[in-house]
């Protein structure tokens, strides 16, 4: 099993920006992709970023691109997203996941295990 844990969402004004953290714990791998999504009330979970295991490929969702970043630190098991120039559509429950496999992917099905997501909220 794998635990993953996200932090750094919160309040922030349209214009802003914030950086998550997804901290992985438990039985990780040494070669794995990690991915960002969200999901806002009443719409599905919608993919933002994906970062391979060597930091080398990235990609992102077409709503954030340009604006977001993901990056990754291996020694500590962490993952980030910053996200820059936010916008009120930005509103959502962020959700970080971890895939057992060195490639990322746009598909949640592709990811064995998520986050407990953190809440990001911007005000126009």
């Amino acid at each position: 099993q794998v635990q993953l844990v996200e932090s750094g969402g919160g309040l922030v004004q349209a214009g802003g920006s914030l950086r998550l953290s997804c901290a992985a714990s438990g039985r990780t791998l040494s070669r794995n992709a990690m991915g960002w999504f969200r999901q806002a009330p009443g719409k599905e979970r919608e993919f933002i970023a994906a970062i391979s295991w060597s930091g080398d490929t990235t990609f992102y969702g077409d709503s954030v691109e340009g604006r977001f970043t993901i990056s990754r630190d291996n020694a500590n098991n962490t993952a980030y997203l910053l996200l820059n120039s936010l916008k009120p559509e930005d509103t959502a429950v962020y959700y970080c996941a971890y895939r057992e496999g060195p490639i990322p992917t746009i598909a949640k099905v592709l990811y064995n295990y998520w986050g407990q997501g953190t809440q990001v909220t911007v005000s126009s």
